[in-house]
C-alpha cells in the first residue's frame, strides 16, 4: 500500500553544539549572506572526511537506528562525518573515525512518496476537492495550467491517482522531455513506457484519468529495492514538446533555470519550486550521503546524495517530489532533483543533477 509521503510531523534534533545551530540559522536568514557564503564553502579536511566516510559508511548503516552517513560541517567549520538517525539516543556510533569527528543528526526515517493514492485513500479531502485555479493573483501549483505548462507544478502518471512535480524541461537534440522522479512518472518501476504523463496529476483532479497529457513516459532509471543496492538517482523523463511544456516556473517562482549545472557544495544556498510548498529555500548541510529511503515497494539504498535543510519552514512536503533544486541567486543554476525527505519536511534528499542528466543523455533546457 502506498503510504503518504511525510505523513506525520516528528521532532528533529541536532546533536551539534548550540552555536552550530545558531550559525546555520544565521546563514539562512534573508539578507545576511555574503557573496562567499552564497557560493558555499570547501571546509578544511574535506577529502579526509570523504575518505573516512567511504570506508565506514556501510558498517555504520548496520547500526540499529542509523538512516544514513555523509559529510558536513563541524562547529569549528571543519569537515566532519554526519550520521543521520531515525531517533534520538542511538548507541554504537563512534565519536570519531580515522581521526575525523563524527556528529549525529536526528532526522527520523526518510521517505520518497508523492501525494497519497486516492484510490487507496478516497476519504482524503484533496481526493474530493481536486485542485484550485491557476490564474489571478494567487498561483496554485496543483491546478491545471494552460499549455505550455510551467515547471514546478502538479504532474503524474495516468496509472495512479497520485501527484508529484515537473522538475524541468530537458533536451536531447531536437527532442524535449519533462523531468521528474521514477516514483512520480514510472510508478516505482511499474509504469509502461509510452503511458501518458498528465498535468495536473490525478490526485489533483478528482482522480480522473483523462487529463490532457503533456507527454508519454520515455525512460526511467530502475530503482533497486535493497539495503545493499547502490542507487544514485530516482528519475524519469516523459517525451513532450514545446507546445505543451514550458521551461520556467509560475510567476511566483524562481523563473527559468540556467542550463549550466553546479555540483553540491556544503553551505550552498538553494531553492526549489514544487507542487505542494511552492518556493522554498534552504542550504546544503550534507554531501556524499549514503542512506536508506522508504518507498511503497520497500526500502532502497542510495549513495552520494545531497541533504538540504530548510531553516525557515519545511523545504519539502508530500507532492514536491521531482522538484528541481537550483542555486538561490540570480544565476539559478541546477544543483539536483528532489526525491525524498523526513517527516517534518525540514530535510530534503536530492539527487545530484549531473548524475540525473547523464543517466538520460540530456541537458537542462534553460537560459
Amino acid at each position: 500500500m502506498r503510504k503518504p509521503f511525510l505523513g506525520c510531523v516528528k521532532r528533529f534534533t541536532w546533536n551539534f553544539a548550540a552555536v552550530l545551530a545558531l550559525a546555520i540559522l544565521a546563514l539562512l536568514s534573508p539578507g545576511s549572506h555574503s557573496s562567499a557564503q552564497a557560493q558555499g564553502v570547501t571546509p578544511p579536511g574535506l577529502e579526509r572526511a570523504q575518505a573516512a566516510k567511504a570506508v565506514h559508511a556501510a558498517e555504520l548503516l548496520t547500526v540499529d537506528g542509523v538512516v544514513g552517513v555523509g559529510v558536513g560541517l563541524g562547529a569549528g567549520g571543519e569537515a566532519v562525518i554526519i550520521v543521520t538517525t531515525a531517533r534520538p539516543g542511538v548507541t554504537g556510533i563512534p565519536r570519531s573515525l580515522d581521526g575525523v569527528p563524527v556528529r549525529v543528526l536526528v532526522t527520523g526515517p526518510i521517505f520518497a512518496n508523492p501525494k497519497p493514492n486516492c484510490e487507496e485513500d478516497p476519504s482524503h479531502p484533496s481526493c474530493k476537492d481536486g485542485g484550485g485555479g491557476g490564474g489571478g493573483d494567487t498561483v496554485d501549483p496543483t491546478a491545471k495550467f494552460a499549455r505550455p505548462v510551467p515547471i514546478g507544478v502538479s504532474t503524474g502518471s495516468e496509472a495512479s491517482c497520485s501527484a508529484g512535480t515537473i522538475g524541468a524541461r530537458v533536451r536531447s537534440g531536437s527532442s524535449v522531455f519533462a523531468l521528474s522522479n521514477n516514483h512520480v512518472y514510472a510508478e516505482e518501476n511499474g509504469a509502461e513506457l509510452g503511458s501518458n504523463v498528465l498535468q495536473p496529476g490525478r490526485f489533483d483532479s478528482n482522480c480522473v484519468a483523462d487529463n490532457e497529457p503533456i507527454g508519454t513516459l520515455h525512460d526511467f532509471v530502475e530503482i533497486v529495492f535493497s539495503t545493499s543496492a547502490s542507487n544514485t538517482v530516482d528519475a524519469a523523463i516523459a517525451l513532450s514538446d514545446t507546445d505543451r511544456l514550458g521551461n520556467g516556473t509560475p510567476a511566483n517562482g524562481y523563473g527559468v533555470p540556467d542550463s549550466t549545472t553546479v555540483g553540491p557544495i556544503l553551505d550552498l544556498l538553494v531553492q526549489k519550486y514544487g507542487r505542494t510548498t511552492g518556493l522554498t529555500r534552504g542550504s546544503i548541510v550534507i554531501t556524499d550521503w549514503d542512506g536508506n529511503i522508504g518507498y511503497s515497494n520497500g526500502t532502497a539504498h542510495f549513495v552520494d546524495q545531497i541533504v538540504v535543510y530548510g531553516a525557515k519552514g519545511p523545504f519539502v512536503k508530500a507532492g514536491d517530489s521531482g522538484s528541481l533544486v537550483v542555486t538561490d541567486n540570480s544565476s539559478v543554476n541546477p544543483v539536483g532533483l528532489l526525491f525524498a525527505g523526513d517527516a517534518s519536511g525540514k530535510y530534503g534528499i536530492v539527487n545530484p543533477i549531473d548524475a540525473v542528466l547523464a543517466a538520460f543523455g540530456v541537458a537542462i533546457d534553460g537560459q
